[in-house]
């Protein structure tokens, strides 16, 4: 695929760009360099007032930003817009609390003195995904220049745009040119990228596949990677839940950014005793959604952001109705329209052997199983090869705890939706990938853990 802004809501290309060649991509290595040799030893409240201004201009010109994520991506322009938001609150956020958490530690030993202190690496590719374009990058960005790091980032291909007023807005706020730069490539070329000597780390969210790609790559060079995969998130909804609360935030779980997002609620796993309930008022509000123009502010549901992905859920949806699972709404991809919209859908009563078993279906279809008690229910949510992000509904204190022991996931939300929050480390286990990002844990992950010992 080209780097491309085609607009999945009509299918017209509106602008190309031409990946960097070899002489560019030296040019801009040799950049970052060069930068991060002064840039390491900038005061770290002259980064934080940098970042301040990032944040400001990222409210400043957030309706801009969001239409360009609209146009290139698909997401409703609320929330893009929301998304923008968010991006300016990580800012602050490692703006204000970057200098405590990297101060030195001490720690009591037979020297006259020891401690740990925490110094940046160099310079951390970023290998970015498109389904939250702005927010995937500043959280990675804000706590890597806290921290004197340099960024590279290579963004999904379909949502050039994005990546380049991401760099602006970082230059617009004052950072030393090169501290930032956006690498217009095509997947091929990052794991020159990756050999090179210049380059100390890597992060990704992506696929699972491309997450191994990049791991292989830099595991040669050894050099530190945290990825943040796939998932399939399990939803689950015991007897003892508030059922109203449950069934409003399931929606908004399974359909945020049209269904397509790496820690969106996608098995709903119902006790069998509240189960009619939940599905039926869950059918109604699926029932009200609007499906149409991400421009406009009334609408819940855009398009998927390419043609693949639509193909791609689409095949999921039509394996399962084949071998016997039920649709209470859509199942069918939507033709009275350009563009790659898919119907909100709901899919039940599920043979075994369908891709509703293991596969992660990224579009706004939700899968929903029923289950006995409490002890199925964690077996089936930790039946597959993730473990992202759980939800779990109860009002009973002892099975709280019993999930929150048992679930295996990097995060899990009692009464409450999956989300990223910048105070709280956020990450997966298992397939879903290794490594934190956000909080005190997501700024050590790239620095030298440094001891220091003397007498």
């Amino acid at each position: 695929m080209g780097i491309a802004t085609i607009n999945p809501a009509t299918g017209e290309t509106l602008k190309t760009f031409e990946p960097l060649s070899t002489e560019l991509i030296e040019a801009k290595l040799a950049l970052s360099q060069q930068t991060f040799e002064q840039y390491r030893k900038t005061p770290m409240s002259q980064r934080a007032a940098w970042l301040y201004k990032a944040a400001e201009i990222l409210e400043r010109d957030q309706v801009h930003f969001g239409e360009i994520m609209t146009t290139e991506m698909g997401k409703t322009i609320k929330s893009a817009i929301a998304e923008v938001q968010k991006c300016a609150l990580v800012c602050r956020y490692y703006a204000e609390h970057a200098a405590e958490f990297l101060a030195d530690v001490s720690v009591g030993t037979d020297a006259s003195q020891s401690f740990v202190r925490y110094q940046p690496l160099g310079a951390v590719l970023a290998v970015m995904p498109w389904n939250f374009p702005f927010w995937q990058v500043f959280r990675f960005a804000a706590p890597a220049l806290m921290a004197g790091n340099v960024g590279l980032l290579k963004h999904s291909s379909n949502v050039p745009q994005c990546a380049l007023a991401i760099e602006d807005v970082i230059t617009e706020a004052g950072f030393p040119e090169g501290a930032f730069q956006t690498l217009l490539i095509g997947a091929s070329q990052v794991e020159a990228i990756i050999n090179d000597e210049r380059v100390k780390a890597a992060t990704l969210t992506g696929s699972e596949l491309a997450g191994a790609s990049l791991a292989a790559a830099a595991g040669k060079q050894i050099k530190k990677t945290v990825l943040e995969l796939g998932g399939s998130d399990p939803f689950i909804v015991l007897e003892s839940a508030d059922i109203e609360a449950a069934v409003a935030t399931a929606v908004t779980a399974r359909l945020l950014n049209n269904g397509q997002s790496c820690i969106g609620a996608k098995r709903f796993i119902l006790e069998e005793s509240i189960a009619d309930e939940f599905e039926r008022r869950f059918l109604e509000k699926f029932q009200t959604l609007k499906v149409g123009d991400p421009m406009d502010e009334n609408t819940d549901v855009g398009p998927l952001a390419t043609p693949d992905i639509l193909e791609d859920l689409d095949k999921q949806v039509q394996e399962c109705i084949e071998k016997g699972s039920k649709v209470l709404i859509g199942g069918q991809r939507l033709s009275d329209r350009p563009g790659n919209f898919y119907p909100p859908t709901i899919l039940a009563d599920f043979p075994p052997g369908t891709p509703a078993d293991q596969e992660e279906f990224f579009g706004p279809v939700a899968l929903l199983f029923r289950v006995k008690d409490i002890d199925a229910a964690i077996e089936l949510a930790n039946s597959t090869l993730f473990g992202l992000g759980a939800s779990a509904w109860t009002t009973d204190e002892q099975q709280a705890h019993r999930l929150i022991d048992e679930l295996e996931a990097g995060a899990v939300f009692i009464n409450g939706l999956v989300k990223s929050d910048p105070r709280l480390p956020f990450g997966g286990t298992k397939r879903s990938g290794y490594g934190r990002e956000l909080g005190i844990q997501g700024i050590h992950e790239f620095v030298n853990i440094k001891t220091v010992w003397v007498k």
